[in-house]
Formats: structure tokens, sequence, C-alpha cells
């Protein structure tokens, strides 16, 4: 297993929404070591790798939202390390903006180099901002994605698609980009964080056909497919490459700042291997729990990790989660 990057993060912005799927299962605390003392052994650890390991790609980010009190200089920062949280922006969860202050939000953004922004859009106005926890959160992403647009940002949408939305998104897919988002695509949301909460909404063969053809082809067929088509597809190639995850907190920063970064590497590259070595092979788990009459649709890797749960819950052992991104851990691919 070759480790190919590793993100060091803290969780240390608040979020203005809630949203009911939220990867990082935001409650309303943050959770990470505070900012800039977590920057600076960032900074160090990125110089450490740029000498030692340069075959590792090395990025630093800050959640959970963008809503950094000195954005700018921030994304200077994360611009002087590489970063590719220094060109892309994730811009869920912002505070309420005026049109104007939208204005003046991205031309700071393309004036510090940013060169795209990205929004999620959970369906039509009432259903989105009930999702989100928040009223007005869809007014003001479609003034933010106009602002955007206005300045010269490239400007993309994601729609995670459910049985609650299908009628939906085809407005929500034009009013996105009247905004100027393009590309608009549509993803079936993951499981993680708060994601298992959308479990019963998860679309199936059935719910696909209600779509027109348009909208059908914004959603990749190829990565989101029904469960059936995953078990007749048979054993994937094993994931070769990993990304890690390096998750600072109030906890475990001060033990980190005092330990070689050499060592920090091995031991969440020691967590990864731990945790897959505790589960069935991925041709055991879809033998053993997989449907091959299956009709809703997965990525593959939410499928699997949808199986690594029954196994947990069969079986009552304790693992820790790799996963789960408010945590160290790691992603394989």
């Amino acid at each position: 297993m070759e480790t190919k990057s590793i993100i060091v993060q803290t969780l240390c912005v608040p979020c203005a929404c809630r949203c009911r799927y939220c990867l990082l299962s935001w409650g309303g605390k943050t959770v990470g070591a505070p900012y800039e003392q977590s920057k600076r052994f960032a900074k160090r650890f990125y110089e450490w790798i740029q000498s030692n390991r340069p075959d590792v790609s090395y990025h630093f980010s800050f959640g959970y939202s963008m809503e950094h009190p000195s954005l700018p200089e921030e994304i200077d920062f994360l611009q002087s390390i590489g970063s590719v949280g220094g060109r892309l922006l994730q811009m869920d969860g912002m505070a309420l903006r005026t049109d104007r202050q939208q204005d003046a939000l991205m031309e700071t953004l393309l004036l510090h180099g940013v060169e795209r922004v990205n929004y999620t859009l959970y369906g039509a106005e009432p259903y989105h901002d009930r999702f989100a926890c928040r009223a007005g959160d869809y007014q003001n992403i479609l003034r933010g994605m106009r602002a955007a647009h206005r300045a010269g940002l490239s400007v993309s949408a994601g729609i995670p698609l459910t049985k609650e939305n299908l009628s939906d998104v085809s407005a929500v897919i034009a009013a996105a980009e009247d905004c100027g988002a393009n590309p608009v695509r549509l993803f079936i949301p993951h499981a993680e964080g708060r994601g298992h909460t959308l479990d019963a909404a998860r679309c199936t063969a059935d719910d696909l056909v209600l779509l027109s053809e348009p909208v059908r082809k914004r959603l990749n067929e190829t990565v989101y497919r029904l469960e059936s088509a995953w078990y007749a597809a048979g054993e994937a190639e094993a994931p070769q490459k990993r990304s890690l995850i390096l998750s600072l907190t109030p906890k475990n920063l001060p033990a980190l700042e005092q330990t070689p970064f050499d060592r920090i590497l091995k031991d969440v590259e020691r967590l990864d291997e731990a945790y897959y070595a505790s589960f069935p092979s991925e041709a055991e788990l879809f033998h053993r729990y997989g449907d091959p009459n299956g009709t809703r649709l997965y990525a593959r890797h939410d499928l699997l990790a949808h199986y690594r749960a029954a196994y947990l819950a069969e079986t009552g052992i304790s693992v820790y989660d790799v996963t789960d991104e408010r945590q160290t851990g790691s992603r394989r691919y």
C-alpha cells in the first residue's frame, strides 16, 4: 500500500448550517486544535515533507466551513504550501451575505488566487433550507454563485440525489446554471457522518426511470450503480494507494509537536492497516452481505462501508474507524 498524500486538518471554524448528512457530523461545537498553533505545526510538517518525503503530496485544511475570520491571509498560506484548498473552496455553510457582500468576497478570493468555488444544493428552496437547517441558505447560495460568476471564478455545484428531492432536481439544475454554475452534477449521498439518516431515501432503479434523460446524464452511472450491478461485477482490483488524514485536536497536538514526523506518518499508516485487517476480504463481504438483486444505488466504497458496518454489528467487535473524517485516518483508492 503506497501512501500518496497526507492532509493535516483542524476542525476549528464553525459552520452556519447543520445539514442532515454532514460528513463531519457538525453539532455546533468545534473539536479542532487552535488554528494558529495548528498552522505552525502544519508549516513545519510541510517543510519536513519537502525535504524528506517529496513523493507524498501534502495539504492543510480547516473546517467545518471556510468562514475563517482571516480567510484571505489563510488562502495565501494554503497556496504557499501547495495545498489544494488555496485554489478550490467549498462554500457551503458560509455566513448570509447581501449581493454587495458576496461581490466583495468573490473579488477578494479572485485577488488571492482562488480559481473555483463549489456549492451543494439539496433541493428546491423550502426543502433545501430545511435540509440545511437554516432559513435563507438557498438564496444565499444563489447569490454566492452569481457573484462568483461575475468575478470570473469558475463555479460548480453538486446535488445529492434522493427519493425526497427527485421532483426538484430539474428546476434546481436550471437555477444553478442560471447563476453561472458549470458543471452541475448529481451524486448519491454517502452514509458517513450523518449520511446514514438518509438511508431510507436512497435512490433505487425505479427512481432513476423517473428522471428525464438530460437530468439522468448528470449522474455518473459508472461511479454510482445498483447493488446488483456491483455484485455482478465481482471483486474489483484491490486499492494500491492511500491518502492519510491527520486531524489535530487540543488533546493530541501537544504530543504531536514532540513527535518526529516520520513516526507520525508510520503511526497513521498503522491505523489504516489495522482497520482493513479487521475485516474479511471484499469478495467475502459481497458473498456474506451482498444482495444479487439489490436495486439501491451506491458508490462502491459506500457499499463496502455498508457491508463493513453489517460485519461489525454481527460480530460485535470494536474497530477504530479510519474512515471517520472527524478523526485521524485514511482513504484507500
